[in-house]
């Protein structure tokens, strides 16, 4: 059955409207009637809601029964990774929604080969959340992904007081534990994960993360492709701490 995410704004009592893309999807792609049910999700809630009326650019759903669901992640987790060229970046989002993350931060890092201008950042952040929309309504989840616009390094590490946990990975593992012994050291709700960009980590960077109470992380005893990293931090996460 078909899940669509909607704005809190568009739920009045018992009734809830469809619009814009969503409302194209029900109606021309999908070729839904009044009476065909679908699932609705906003804010880590979810409904069971058939199509009341279809007027010219609005579907009216009424709702059926809301729906006890436990699709989220048993933690908050935050993906932040030095940026990467635009299809490498829409990949991870693709992998990382499904996985559970609730949030991905670039960063403009050292290391960075992928400079990211102005006038193009409204595009990509555009079509970065429709692509992590579509991953979180074909998983079923309840939240949609938060998808930051690119941050300094330095504003990272600001970041760094709202999390009970935060890690970066480095492939030096003399210097790190490893995922699995971090997580069974102590209980967390919010987990900041820094992964570095295409050339890695700098030691200046590596040196301020420390500063800043960030906990060197090691993948495996294998080098991880920065756009494999995330998915391989959620899924251990996932196995952890889901059961």
């Amino acid at each position: 059955m078909q899940r669509y995410f909607v704005e809190c704004s568009a739920i009045c009592g018992n009734e809830i409207q469809i619009i814009g893309s969503d409302y194209h999807h029900i109606t021309k792609v999908m070729r839904m009637k009044m009476g065909d049910q679908v699932y609705v999700a906003s804010e880590n809630k979810s409904w069971l809601c058939h199509i009341k009326f279809i007027d010219e650019s609005i579907v009216y759903l009424e709702i059926d029964q809301p729906l006890d669901e436990k699709k989220e992640l048993p933690v908050e987790v935050t993906i932040a990774q030095g940026i990467v060229r635009r299809e490498k970046m829409e990949e991870v989002i693709e992998k990382i929604t499904p996985l559970g993350a609730a949030t991905y931060v670039p960063i403009e890092m050292e290391r960075c080969n992928v400079k990211l201008y102005d006038e193009k950042i409204d595009k990509k952040w555009e079509r970065m959340n429709k692509i992590a929309k579509e991953a979180a309504e074909q998983s079923h989840r309840t939240n949609l992904l938060n998808i930051n616009r690119p941050i300094s390094f330095s504003s990272l590490l600001t970041m760094a007081p709202r999390y009970d946990l935060c890690l970066y990975a480095y492939e030096v593992t003399s210097r790190g534990k490893s995922l699995k012994e971090i997580l069974q050291r102590g209980q967390y709700q919010r987990i900041l994960v820094l992964i570095g960009p295409e050339g890695g980590l700098s030691e200046k960077e590596v040196g301020q993360l420390e500063k800043n109470n960030f906990v060197p992380v090691h993948l495996g005893p294998r080098i991880l492709r920065t756009e494999l990293a995330p998915t391989y931090v959620l899924s251990a996460i996932s196995y952890e701490l889901e059961g």
